[in-house]
């Protein structure tokens, strides 16, 4: 299996600093602030859109007994929210086109 790699936050200033041209301070400080409202809409209910990108999704599973898989013990798993993320066409279609490479 090949290794892959991980886009970091350090990663995005940086690209930022290299593409616009701004100081890697003001890069790091811009993708915290897109980061940071992105969890603020989140935490507050909302579901967020990226154009050709994907949407992160609130999804409210309902409380439901589970089992533990080691002792096979039936335990209640609490009624939470989670994030989901459905990709963009566009993203699907990039991320298949390059398998190849």
């Amino acid at each position: 299996m090949e290794e892959t790699s991980t886009l970091t936050r350090a990663d995005l200033a940086e690209a930022l600093h290299r593409t616009i041209g701004i100081s890697r301070t003001d890069a790091l400080h811009m993708v915290e602030q897109i980061l940071e409202r992105m969890s603020d809409a989140l935490a507050a209910g909302e579901n967020v859109k990226i154009s050709n990108f994907g949407t992160f999704l609130l999804n409210d599973k309902a409380a439901r007994i589970g089992r533990n898989p080691k002792t096979g013990i039936e335990v209640p798993v609490s009624a939470r929210r989670v994030v989901t993320f459905r990709p963009s066409q566009g993203l699907r279609d990039q991320v298949a086109g390059s398998r190849g490479t």
